[in-house]
């Protein structure tokens, strides 16, 4: 169990990575187009780049935020349970979790290769979408990743991080 999490730790780290790099690249195209604006004409297509660079950048962060356990939680009624409720609610929230990210990850592969198979293209630059969609399903897979190592820490181990 140990280097299943550490190939999480790894995968998501390599993954945040990329999504601080895109993210850096979403403020120097903002920046510009605002100067270019000022200056001349707006860059052409930021919108459309601003949509794709910004829906990789939330999906490929989703996996370290789980680990950082960053999203949104509300523990005032989960932490009067005994361990070993919190820790079948651990199960059945990780297991359900896992479900929804594999179906996810599943559906969006499916539609990224309907696009990948119809050609479809952006309308304003002419890019092909699917690359974009594929990386949102590598998100939700590396996250559906994360549940399923939290739900072998909840089965298989005595650890407190629930």
């Amino acid at each position: 169990m140990e280097t299943l999490e550490k190939i999480s730790l790894y995968l998501n780290r390599v993954l945040i990575s990329l999504g601080g790099i895109l993210l850096v690249g979403m403020i120097i195209l903002t920046c510009s187009n605002i100067f270019s604006r000022w200056v001349w004409t707006p860059v052409r297509g930021t919108f459309e780049l601003m949509g794709f660079l910004g829906a990789m950048v939330a999906a490929l962060a989703l996996g370290q935020t789980q680990m950082n356990r960053g999203h949104i939680a509300v523990n005032v009624l989960i932490n009067k349970f005994s361990y070993k409720t919190r820790r079948f609610l651990t199960v059945i929230n990780s297991t359900i979790c896992l479900s929804f990210f594999l179906l996810a990850a599943w559906q969006i592969v499916k539609l990224a290769e309907t696009l990948r198979k119809t050609g479809e293209v952006t309308e304003t630059l002419r890019i092909i979408y699917y690359p974009f969609i594929y990386a949102v399903a590598l998100g939700c897979a590396v996250v559906a990743f994360v549940f399923f190592t939290e739900l072998l820490r909840s089965l298989f181990s005595n650890k407190e991080r629930l």
